[in-house]
């Protein structure tokens, strides 16, 4: 009840202060505002000792100190936060509006740079610009917004209320950038390829649905694409990628949002060894260049990135970690019901993965490339020449999260057809369909190549140390409030 009465004696005095301001015929709101620098910039630059020196800054007040002929505010833009001195002596015009200030507003300021006794670097403002009333109470003394719930719901305060937020997303940023510099750098396009699809494939997953009206023609939210990307090795594009959404209408987790980012490439003459070199390399690229360590600490474990990763079989780590044989279907039914798994209805190996993701992948904290994976797994994926009954097929795991998903991609059009027929058996009332022009896509001829997918938002919560795929996401998908 307090906090409510609070709230509404702050909320009269801002509307009381809002109508001074307009009675001195000053915008609330501002507008263009010409030659400010980075406070950032601004810092850096300064030499002690030169009085000589100006500079003109804008950001938002987030801590203020108003000790009658002097208001000191330190102001936060998105490289930093510089201190302002405004005295009624330098400004005495402007000394009414500079009272009027609270912490939220936004303002320019200009003015001489120079450092208080305490050793602050400080513009001594001449001139001061409202840019922006803030109208809503800021978070509590400024320390923060701490509740998570309001910080995903309100990433608009988070990020200039709490600055490692700001720098984790300026941080995304970067990492994203230097991911497509990598590729580029090696010949790869950037390419763009349909977000609504007439057929929800590449992945095994449920798709959401959406209607255009003109065509009167259902659609669906692409769940990959993985399919169009093939295409484009068909068409000639011998190196491809593409860093864009997916979506699927799955559960909800610290791992887990609907809508989420990826990276999909595909490379022609190669197969999933060239995608586990270009995976190594690439990640090890972003780990030295965008953290300070090749031991990175997330979840409470440390995970190390210094090379060579491991690489082994997806039978071994299954035998290593359940103590069954892939082989021994008896051990491994019983082995699933001793983790409470209700495999009476599965398939074979439908309980083998439940097993090996039940008991192997909470194991997998260092860099680790899970490779050979049972072909019925997998039905875009080219079968092992040694050993058909397995698929040349790598996950990379780290931090005990799935981070990255490769193939040697299948490219024999009657094979590709008969494998989509059998993973659409049973799923009459679904929305699957079979992709008929991709199958004639492969009857034109796809050069052999291998495949990768790294899931761009759980790399970024490694290599920023983040708890939830929330923290990396600006706005992710939350039930509404009542």
């Amino acid at each position: 009840m307090a906090q409510k009465q609070d709230k509404n004696k702050f909320e009269e005095q801002i509307q009381q202060k809002l109508s001074v301001i307009s009675e001195m015929g000053i915008d609330p709101y501002g507008g263009r505002y010409d030659g400010s620098e980075p406070a950032g910039d601004i810092k850096s630059r300064f030499k002690d000792g030169d009085d000589s020196q100006r500079a003109k800054c804008a950001g938002r007040i987030v801590l203020l100190r108003d000790i009658g002929k002097l208001i000191f505010m330190t102001l936060r833009d998105s490289s930093g936060t510089i201190q302002i001195g405004l005295s009624k002596k330098l400004m005495e015009k402007q000394w009414p509006l500079a009272k009027l200030f609270e912490l939220g507003d936004i303002i320019g300021a200009e003015g001489q740079l120079g450092k208080t006794k305490t050793g602050e670097i400080t513009i001594w403002t001449e001139d001061v610009t409202l840019l922006g009333k803030s109208l809503c109470q800021p978070p509590e003394k400024f320390h923060g917004l701490a509740d998570i719930d309001l910080r995903y719901r309100q990433r608009y305060v988070d990020l200039w209320a709490n600055p490692e937020v700001m720098e984790r997303f300026k941080k995304r940023s970067a990492i994203i950038s230097s991911i497509r510099d990598f590729l580029k750098q090696r010949g790869f396009l950037e390419v763009e390829t349909p977000m609504m699809q007439t057929v929800a494939g590449g992945a095994a997953a449920r798709p959401f649905v959406t209607h255009h009206n003109s065509l009167d023609l259902d659609l669906f939210l692409r769940i990959a694409p993985e399919l169009f990307l093939k295409r484009l090795l068909v068409g000639g594009m011998e190196k491809v990628f593409e860093i864009n959404r997916n979506f699927r209408n799955e559960g909800l987790s610290r791992w887990h949002n609907p809508e989420f980012t990826m990276l999909e490439l595909y490379q022609a003459y190669a197969d999933y060894n060239v995608m586990m070199d270009l995976t190594e390399e690439l990640i090890s690229q972003l780990v030295e260049k965008h953290c300070d360590t090749q031991k990175l600490e997330f979840d409470g474990k440390a995970i190390d990135f210094t090379r060579p990763w491991r690489r082994v079989a997806y039978a071994e780590l299954l035998k290593e970690y359940s103590g069954c044989d892939i082989d021994d279907m008896n051990a491994l039914r019983k082995r699933a019901r001793e983790l409470d798994l209700d495999e009476k209805d599965m398939d074979d190996v439908v309980v083998i993965n439940e097993v090996f993701e039940n008991t192997v992948e909470g194991n997998l904290v260092v860099p680790t490339f899970v490779i050979d994976y049972p072909a019925a797994l997998c039905p875009l994926t080219k079968l092992k020449k040694s050993d058909p009954k397995y698929a040349e097929r790598f996950e990379l795991y780290a931090g005990k999260m799935e981070l990255a998903n490769a193939y040697t991609e299948l490219n024999d059009p009657a094979v590709q057809e008969e494998n989509f027929k059998i993973q659409l058996r049973g799923q009459e009332e679904s929305m699957a369909t079979m992709d008929e022009d991709f199958v004639m896509a492969l009857k034109y001829g796809m050069p052999p190549a291998g495949g990768l997918g790294i899931g761009i938002d759980r790399l970024i919560m490694i290599l920023t140390c983040a708890a939830s795929i929330r923290d990396v996401v600006l706005f992710p998908l939350l039930k509404p409030v009542k």
